[in-house]
């Protein structure tokens, strides 16, 4: 049985290990880590997933700007990971599900995602320019992708800008 819950202090560890593993890199945990010291924390949107009191997965949701003539905060999702022996199995897909539900019961408006469209389109996401959209860097359209939640409106264009966080991922 897995259990989702918002990560605490004590899970740091666990989450740094998960992404290393998942990743086969530091780069998504030191962005975490750089992230939670920032004021694009979102400390309810920062949820692991745990088997036996073990933390198994992990995914974060963090504030990122959406420009045009004005600036909008709008949700970004990243880094999902979760431990390579326990992929597979719907952890991930349960951690996109539990962050998405309370993403749209705090009244936020979108979530951006730089990922698989295989598995983020099973939960809404679609290709940003869809929505007038613009990814900050150079790739495929399918894989920069929105999911608009309750309080989305038409006007929500622009390019996204990522904090200064994400510069070494």
């Amino acid at each position: 049985m897995v259990n989702i819950r918002c990560e605490t202090l004590s899970d740091y560890p666990a989450i740094a290990e998960v992404n290393r593993l998942a990743f086969e890199q530091e780069n998504e945990a030191k962005l975490i880590d750089k992230i939670r010291c920032s004021e694009r924390y979102i400390p309810e949107l920062s949820l692991v997933a745990e088997i036996g009191n073990v933390v198994v997965g992990h995914i974060l949701f963090s504030y990122i700007d959406l420009v045009n003539e004005e600036k909008l905060q709008v949700i970004g999702l990243a880094p999902l990971a979760v431990r390579p022996q326990f992929q597979r199995q719907g952890i991930g897909s349960a951690l996109v599900q539990a962050g998405l539900k309370i993403a749209d019961d705090k009244g936020e408006v979108l979530v951006i995602v730089l990922g698989h469209p295989h598995f983020y389109t099973r939960f809404g996401f679609q290709p940003s320019i869809v929505y007038g959209i613009e990814s900050p860097f150079p790739v495929p359209e399918d894989v920069f992708m929105v999911k608009p939640l309750q309080n989305y409106q038409q006007k929500y264009t622009g390019k996204v800008v990522y904090p200064p966080a994400f510069d070494e991922v």
